[in-house]
């Protein structure tokens, strides 16, 4: 009896090691103990600061004070002590404010590097060292009247892209701040043409939210050398819960670009337009030299069976959104977005790469606290991942998604051609079989009894519960702009018939019964001298050049003429799917032609009929009424509600949009 036990007893031992002394198995991440608090990071006091690490695998954890973000030698240098669930803390007695921080762990008996942890609110520049700031005294006169424009239902959002940078870089901008967050917060900037620019030029378009490239933090950019020549979109994230520093007009202190950034939002907010920002939790920019492997090494990101990084992300790495603490920070990190910048939405870049469970937490989280914010992203990945395909937040697997929207490719590569084979087209130039395509997005990628599935271009089945999960667009940052893909994909077309098919395929969108979504410029034709993956592009291939305004002006009135219609017709924004299907009759019409009607004053409009035409075709195509019908919108003077009335046998122009209303 008493070997038995003493063999029980060995095994316990063994066990014990094998678990590093901390009552758990090292090598196995989903054993690891789980935080409950929400106080990692720092707790900043006049009279002391309190600094906490989730660091379970960690032997020791230092803290080091600096004077300074960089450089120079630690003025302190202190052990954090142990405490509960894998947390290492330390109080210090004194007023940190302004002073700069690193943790530094050990780990299997080496000493990690120095970084400002995961948590970190503030840093200096380039993000090396995290930064005490009194996030309080970083508020703008009058933040605390801040609120979010009125949003009514998420059916009335239209979604306009732009990158901070490209936003008023180029020296006709008419803006003083080039470059900087401050950009957006510039009134009656005008161009050398003397059209608007900046945000007048947004209030005057009409767009509900500006969604920015990502504004966190960054690490391709050397904010110590701001006036050299460079550029990047953005998605090589380094600290997730800090503004990037190279837009703010003092990177080296971290309060600035606090500030400056909740001056932004405050102007946007002001101006009756909301923010929407893009977020990168899918990878790091490099791990190994950042906060998630440096404080808990292996935990936070998929590996291969051979130990390599997974990498469905196509950089070199992808985080385990399915781990605890992993799943615990993103959601902790959107919600602090909100709550301390008023956020009012974020875009998930590569969102198939999170596993579902995790995207349905934040959705309700953040609805808990605002139910008006809105969230959306990719629904696929850029390559393989270890995480199962039932699990992931792809659009196949969208109908087990709640309170988050996919942008959908079927409509976009169904309008203009194929992403990545640049010579291909699509509907509107002209290429055949491709108006199911065009039906599926027109209803938002919802079931519909009329819409043929197996001839939609990509997805054979419906994948969105309502017709607000859906994002419709046409272009975006990635790729070439819509322009540049149309001059790319039908070379022979004339610039005129070129603008009706730039002019075409955002007409579809912005009448289609998804959540609309511009790329900046679009509006007038805006080039990246067809450039296709302009990341690290300089400025001259990815600033917007706000000369295009007065130069393509009718176009940009085209734009704002149809994005009133949207506003002012909810037959264009059906709240659901039985709405859609009971309202919304596509037409059999000759090839080249999608067609359909909207009828029984849908969704409370005031017309009552609506009939929604458009031809792609590079002939004139005849279209009969047999009672009277009045043309409300058509692609060369858009949206007129008292336009001429028509009956009997008409033509529909080559390459043409109509809507026409009883």
């Amino acid at each position: 009896m008493e070997k038995t036990l003493l063999g029980i007893g060995g095994i316990v031992f063994i066990f014990l090691l094998a678990c590093n002394h901390q009552g758990f198995d090292a090598s196995n991440p989903l054993t690891y103990p789980v935080y409950e608090g929400t106080d990692l990071g720092l707790s900043y006091a006049p009279n002391a600061t309190v600094f906490k690490i989730w660091a379970p695998t960690a032997k020791q954890v230092k803290l080091k004070i600096y004077d300074e973000g960089v450089g120079g030698e630690p003025i302190s240098e202190q052990a954090l002590k142990k405490a509960e669930k894998g947390v290492w803390l330390i109080e210090i007695k004194k007023d940190l404010q302004g002073k700069f921080y690193s943790f530094q762990t050990l780990v299997d008996g080496t000493w990690n590097n120095e970084v400002p942890g995961p948590y970190a609110k503030a840093v200096g520049v380039n993000g090396m060292r995290g930064m005490v700031v009194d996030l309080s005294a970083t508020n703008p006169e009058g933040w605390e009247n801040d609120k979010s424009p009125e949003l009514k239902s998420p059916s009335d959002i239209l979604l306009y892209e732009v990158h901070v940078r490209d936003f008023s870089i180029h020296e006709n901008s008419g803006i003083q701040n080039k470059g900087k967050f401050l950009a957006f917060t510039e009134e009656g900037t005008k161009s050398p043409e003397g059209m608007a620019t900046g945000i007048d030029h947004l209030k005057e378009l009409g767009i509900t939210h500006v969604h920015l490239l990502p504004a966190f933090d960054y690490r391709s950019i050397d904010e110590t050398r701001l006036n050299d020549k460079q550029y990047n979109w953005g998605y090589d994230p380094q600290n997730f819960n800090v503004p990037d520093g190279s837009y703010s007009t003092n990177p080296f202190d971290g309060a600035v670009r606090i500030r400056e950034f909740k001056q932004m939002v405050q102007a946007l907010h002001k101006n009756g337009i909301r923010v929407i920002l893009d977020v990168v939790y899918n990878h790091v920019g490099n791990p190994d030299e950042q906060s998630f492997q440096q404080i808990v090494p292996g935990y936070y990101f998929r590996f291969n069976e051979d130990g390599s990084f997974s990498n469905s992300s196509g950089c070199g790495n992808e985080t385990a959104s399915e781990h605890a603490m992993m799943r615990k920070y993103m959601i902790e990190s959107v919600k602090y977005w909100v709550s301390e910048y008023h956020l009012d939405g974020f875009r998930f870049d590569l969102m198939g790469i999170h596993d579902i469970t995790t995207m349905n937490l934040i959705a309700e989280e953040l609805h808990e606290m605002d139910s008006s914010i809105f969230v959306y992203g990719e629904g696929w990945t850029a390559g393989d991942s270890p995480l199962p395909i039932e699990k992931r937040t792809i659009k196949h697997n969208m109908p087990n998604v709640y309170g988050i929207a996919a942008f959908s490719d079927d409509i976009r590569d169904g309008i203009k051609g194929h992403w990545n084979n640049l010579k291909t087209k699509g509907f509107v130039s002209g290429q055949p079989e491709m108006e199911e395509s065009i039906k599926f997005g027109i209803v938002a990628s919802t079931q519909h009894p009329q819409v043929n599935y197996e001839a939609v271009n990509y997805s054979k089945a419906f994948w969105s519960n309502e017709p607000t999960q859906t994002i419709n667009y046409v272009s975006c940052h990635d790729n070439n702009t819509l322009w540049d893909k149309l001059a790319i994909s039908a070379p022979k077309a004339s610039v005129k018939n070129r603008i009706k098919m730039d002019k075409l395929a955002n007409t579809i969108i912005l009448t289609s019964q998804a959540v609309p979504f511009l790329h900046a410029g679009v509006e007038f034709l805006r080039t990246k001298m067809e450039v296709e993956n302009s990341f690290n592009s300089p400025d001259s291939i990815n600033w917007i050049d706000w000369s295009l305004k007065a130069k393509n002006s009718s176009v940009v009135e085209y734009y704002k003429s149809v994005i009133q219609m949207r506003k002012d017709h909810p037959a264009f924004k059906m709240p659901n799917v039985d709405s859609i299907s009971t309202h919304l009759e596509f037409m059999d019409l000759e090839p080249g032609v999608v067609g359909y009607n909207i009828t029984g004053n849908a969704n409370g409009d005031a017309w009552s009929k609506i009939v929604v035409l458009f031809n792609a075709n590079k002939k004139p195509v005849d279209f009969y009424f047999n009672e009277e019908w009045t043309l409300a919108l058509d692609i060369e003077k858009g949206y007129h509600e008292n336009g001429k009335k028509v009956i009997g046998n008409i033509k529909l122009d080559p390459i043409s949009a109509y809507v026409f209303y009883k």
